[in-house]
């Protein structure tokens, strides 16, 4: 059963396991097949674009006991500028997620900015 680390002990975890990401590497790492892509934004954002391939778990109700298994991926966490998925992030870790976990820095807006793939939902 995991305890629940207190505030101080939160903190010092999440500098420990929670890195930024520049769109990059994370673009590099989506293409390689390295990188398990969570979108913690709501699901009309995820229907107007969105990473290809990643998992909608949206903050609103993000619920660490459910985030499917990464494999031997990188868990890669991300929202729209990059704020929500810290919230994610720090969730995970009092949570007591062992793994480390890597925040998209700047979200799907620095993604798309660096050329990373989109996929849209048509409308119609």
């Amino acid at each position: 059963m995991f305890r629940i680390p207190d505030d101080h002990e939160a903190e010092s975890r999440a500098r420990v396991q929670v890195h930024l990401v520049p769109a990059a590497q994370a673009i590099t790492w989506h293409a390689e097949g390295t990188a398990f892509v969570v979108d913690v934004r709501e699901p009309f954002e995820f229907d107007q674009a969105r990473i290809p391939g990643a998992h909608l778990m949206p903050l609103s109700g993000f619920d660490p006991r459910v985030l499917p298994d990464p494999g031997h991926r990188r868990l890669l966490l991300h929202c729209a500028v990059g704020i929500r998925c810290g919230h994610a992030a720090n969730a995970l870790v009092q949570f007591g997620y062992s793994d480390p976990v890597f925040r998209l820095e700047g979200g799907i807006s620095a993604w798309g900015a660096a050329g990373g793939p989109i996929e849209r939902t048509p409308k119609g």
